[in-house]
């Protein structure tokens, strides 16, 4: 056994944790303790599963404690577990850095919240670190089960740790903290035993509290999984704190999912709709945090088939009793039991929030702001849960303020009127104010307003709800004359013969545009651009092409407004075979003045702002 002692600098995101635990002062100290057992829960979930397969790895130790022993003559607070335990370059990888994505994110996140929401210390697995915030010193002894050698790591919190080899009778880790001065409330007994009724009832490992390092104490949670006790007897304090467990925050579920499902498939669910969202929610990967147990032995959290990408936002545990305990990751990819229980997860699940919607309609705004644009992407790809997911989406229309479903939607629409229609576009952008809604505004049709890249891609895929087409209000003949005007609807302008001006624009257009035609969509704007029935949605295609997609080269339809006083102008003013000139420079103003107001740059901005100047000189 070498003798060395090696130093090593923490990352540099773990430094700035590290002094922002030090150096603030968090009203919810206590949380280090919670921190401390959940992880040496899960250490021995580890330990239990590898057992499985090598049960030589259990060193003649079957059954899994948690003990937390108090040395008060030192200023030692002693935490220790029998799991899976680490080796020296586990204790490098997942103590001197924070291996994950979002780190900088998350420490911004923790900087910002204060001392007013020190619960998201738990977040992104660096629970750890929360021990500086009551402890000068923290140490870790541990040897990995089925090695030989141990070792210590120990820091002072100020930069820098140690790392050096040691002796340790069994498997597991010793987590021994040297307590500041002035937090000597953390080795009183009675404190503790409060704490970890409060926080840790729920670990199914039993924790066991003595207030000496020797003695054996006496064992201070339930220690009985929450998912295995009937919905009616979990709590909601309990529900919020195996929320914070198994999610890594503190500041409650909107709901909690509980159910045990029996017949041909036997398993129990226990899974919380958040109430705010995790920092990866839009991390590419999709990857949902919910625990796959087999007969309360903890199996994985990486179960990707166990929940469609659109649900990642689930925390909890799903726990079978049809599954062998020796499956493996690669069996789970391939295991019809688990196919069917998670058509059972996700058919649970979607009446949950559905039932959730109806009860609590504030609450859902909310939820659904957080997520919402999550679930659409379950529209776009679950085509067997379609029909329940589109009744739970919700969305900002012309309507007002607040969110709209597709069934009220179809509830107020206008007599004459056949379709749900919609306008896709960026988010900030005001959707409302767009040329192509006039029409719809003047006939006072409800046009759902849709922001989220999703948004772009679902309606297409769908076609319909309740046997009523989804149509853009960019795209083809909008066919407002079969819809009643509202009351009090301002008379239309007058129209004036422009037969004549759509042919010289059509000769001086050419293949710029796919047709001319007069508009029946505008009331205040001259001119707009609309994408013919059957041509991908001006937004959509758009978006593509800025993202590098090969996009069809399809060509726009210009729609003129009769009414409007400019194009009955030019209508008046562009007349005879020396007119056609002028009316070329006209209709390539109008063509980028309506693609400026689709969002979309002029074809050659320089050349646009050369026709408008000259334009502008001859008028004055």
């Amino acid at each position: 056994m070498s003798d060395a002692i090696e130093t090593m600098e923490f990352q540099a995101e773990v430094g700035r944790l590290l002094r922002l635990m030090a150096h603030s002062v968090y009203s919810e100290k206590e949380i280090f303790l919670r921190e401390l057992i959940s992880n040496a829960s899960d250490a021995c979930d580890r330990l239990r599963y590898a057992a499985l397969s090598d049960q030589a790895l259990l060193e003649g130790q079957p059954d899994f404690a948690i003990h937390v022993r108090v040395d008060k003559p030192n200023r030692r607070l002693i935490v220790s577990d029998n799991g899976i335990g680490m080796n020296r370059d586990e204790l490098v990888k997942y103590l001197g850095s924070i291996a994950k994505s979002g780190a900088a994110d998350f420490l911004a996140t923790l900087e910002a919240a204060g001392e007013k929401n020190a619960h998201v210390i738990g977040q992104f697995g660096i629970g750890f670190y929360s021990t500086f915030m009551v402890a000068d010193t923290v140490e870790v002894l541990t040897r990995k089960a089925g090695e030989d050698q141990a070792w210590l790591w120990k820091s002072d919190g100020e930069g820098s740790y140690t790392i050096e080899a040691a002796e340790k009778a069994g498997h597991g880790a010793d987590v021994i903290l040297t307590m500041k001065e002035d937090e000597a409330e953390f080795l009183e007994p009675f404190r503790l035993r409060g704490i970890i009724k409060s926080y840790s009832d729920h670990i199914p490992i039993p924790v066991h509290l003595a207030d000496t390092p020797d003695a054996p104490g006496e064992q201070a949670n339930a220690g009985r999984a929450l998912w295995t006790l009937a919905k009616s007897e979990a709590t909601d304090e309990q529900h919020k704190e195996f929320y914070a467990h198994v999610g890594g925050v503190g500041d409650g579920p909107w709901r909690a999912i509980h159910w045990r499902a029996e017949g041909t498939l036997e398993y129990a669910g226990l899974l919380y709709l958040p109430s705010a969202q995790p920092f990866n929610l839009f991390n590419p990967e999709r990857r949902n945090p919910v625990k796959l147990y087999v007969r309360r032995v903890f199996i994985t959290d990486e179960a990707e088939e166990l929940l469609p990408g659109y649900l990642r936002f689930l925390v909890g545990v799903i726990d079978s009793e049809d599954l062998p305990l020796n499956v493996s990751r690669e069996m789970l990819q391939r295991n019809a039991v688990l196919r069917q229980i998670r058509n059972g997860v996700v058919r649970r699940v979607l009446r949950e929030i559905e039932d959730g919607a109806k009860a609590d309609a504030e609450g859902y705004a909310r939820f659904w702001e957080n997520f919402g644009a999550v679930l659409k992407e379950g529209v776009y790809e679950d085509h067997a849960n379609r029909d329940a997911l589109l009744k739970i989406c919700r969305f900002k229309s012309t309507a007002g303020e607040g969110l709209v479903s597709l069934e009220d939607y179809v509830g107020r629409m206008k007599p004459g009127q056949e379709a749900i229609y919609f306008i896709a576009g960026d988010a900030g952008r005001n959707l409302a104010s767009s040329p192509q809604m006039e029409g719809f505004a003047a006939k006072g049709v409800e046009v759902l307003l849709l922001s989220d890249p999703v948004d772009d891609f679902w309606p297409s895929v769908v076609g319909e709800f309740d046997g009523k087409p989804i149509r853009s209000v960019t795209q083809g003949g909008a066919d407002l004359d079969a819809i009643e005007a509202a009351d009090g609807d301002k008379p239309e302008a007058e129209q004036a013969d422009i037969g004549p001006l759509i042919a010289q624009f059509k000769l001086a257009l050419g293949d710029a545009v796919k047709d001319i035609r007069v508009s029946k969509r505008l009331t205040e704007s001259p001119v707009c651009l609309v994408a013919d029935d059957g041509d991908m949605d001006l937004h959509l295609a758009r978006m593509l092409r800025q993202h590098g997609e090969a996009v069809p080269d399809s060509a726009r339809i210009m729609e003129l407004n009769a009414g409007h006083a400019l194009v009955r102008a030019l209508a008046d003013g562009l007349k005879g075979a020396d007119a056609s000139a002028a009316a070329g420079e006209y209709a390539h103003v109008l063509l980028d003045h309506a693609r400026i107001a689709a969002g979309e740059l002029p074809a050659d901005p320089a050349l646009y702002s050369k026709r408008v100047a000259n334009l502008l000189t001859k008028g004055l």
